[in-house]
């Protein structure tokens, strides 16, 4: 994956804190007319499991929308089965990999409707 860790511009970009240390992010970024990408998305790991994860995704999707995006995509690892769920729990639906991830074996990519139907 080192060769999809290049640093690339994110204007859009969440964190969330809980008692004035940041433990959870996430980022947006164009990757098409009216679509975003979302990407950067972490949550430490003691604070897993109490729904911040999904509050950064909404703010995304949020801000997404007001940018005026009618959807989101991104790219998580088949061996991240916690990400998977928190995607599809969220709305996403499974899509064939795009752009860089399209070889990618272990790469599995999904998207959601934000807006107006594309």
């Amino acid at each position: 994956y080192a060769q999809f860790n290049k640093t690339v511009q994110l204007n859009e970009v969440v964190v969330a804190y809980e008692d004035g240390v940041p433990v959870a992010c996430g980022a947006l970024r164009v990757f098409a007319p009216r679509v975003m990408e979302v990407k950067r998305m972490y949550t430490l790991p003691k604070y897993r499991g109490r729904g911040i994860a999904a509050r950064v995704l909404t703010e995304l999707e949020a801000w997404a929308g007001e940018l005026s995006c009618e959807k989101c995509i991104l790219e998580t690892g088949k061996r991240q089965p916690e990400a998977i769920a928190l995607y599809e729990k969220n709305g996403y639906r499974s899509i064939p990999n795009y752009g860089q991830y399209g070889t990618v074996d272990n790469s599995v990519c999904f998207e959601k409707v934000i807006g107006k139907k594309v």
